[in-house]
Order: structure tokens, then C-alpha cells, then sequence
């Protein structure tokens, strides 16, 4: 089946799977989706300083998913199969939550470019 990919489309998925990715990666708000996956390390330094290390189950599905989701690139290929197959199996649904994600990911790349030119 040959897909009939424009360039827009093709943007417009981009934005939507950077966006939906760094969500599930980074972002606090769902911390409580990575939580289930990851053991939480704490060190203490010579001088008293605590980090905290992030690091996946250490086995079943649990370390499968754990390191998915500490790999932007894994999980944003994903995030991207996702984004198609609902684009094109279930577009009601789809393309609006494509489109969600691609304006708040111009949102976002336009805050970091303010941060960069104001400071």
C-alpha cells in the first residue's frame, strides 16, 4: 500500500511526534506513566551532595517498556507508528489529536527560541 504523504502531512506528523514524545519522555505531567517502569537510585557525593538516578526495572516487560522510555529515539519511532496508523485507520479521532500535538509543538519551539533570544 503506497501512502499518499504530502508535505504538510508529513510536517504536521513531525511536530505531532516530537511533541508526543518529549511528553512521554520528559515531561512532569506524565511521570506517572514512567513510574512503574523505573527503580529511582540515590547517591551521596563526598560532599554530601544527593543525586537521584533514574534507571529501568531490571527485568521483565517492565525493563522492556522502562528502556523505551529512557530512549527518545525508541520511543519517538513509536510514537510515530502510532500517529500514522491512527491517522489513517481511525482519522476522526487522529487528526485532531495530531493537530493538538503539532500547534504545542510549534508552541514549544517558539518559547525555546524566546529563551534563547531574550536570555
Amino acid at each position: 500500500m503506497l501512502l499518499d504523504v504530502n508535505f504538510w502531512l508529513l510536517l504536521m506528523l513531525g511536530l505531532a511526534s516530537f511533541r508526543l514524545t518529549r511528553l512521554l519522555v520528559f515531561d512532569k505531567i506524565t511521570h506517572f506513566i514512567r513510574e512503574p517502569f523505573f527503580d529511582e537510585i540515590t547517591e551521596t557525593d563526598e560532599q554530601g551532595n544527593e543525586e537521584v538516578y533514574i534507571i529501568p526495572k531490571m527485568q521483565g516487560p517492565r525493563k522492556f517498556i522502562g528502556e523505551l522510555l529512557s530512549c527518545f529515539w525508541c520511543t519517538g519511532i513509536w510514537v510515530s507508528v502510532f500517529l500514522l496508523g491512527i491517522h489513517y485507520f481511525i482519522p476522526f479521532l487522529g487528526d485532531p489529536l495530531i493537530l493538538i500535538l503539532a500547534v504545542a509543538a510549534i508552541g514549544s519551539l517558539i518559547e525555546v527560541i524566546n529563551m534563547k533570544l531574550l536570555g
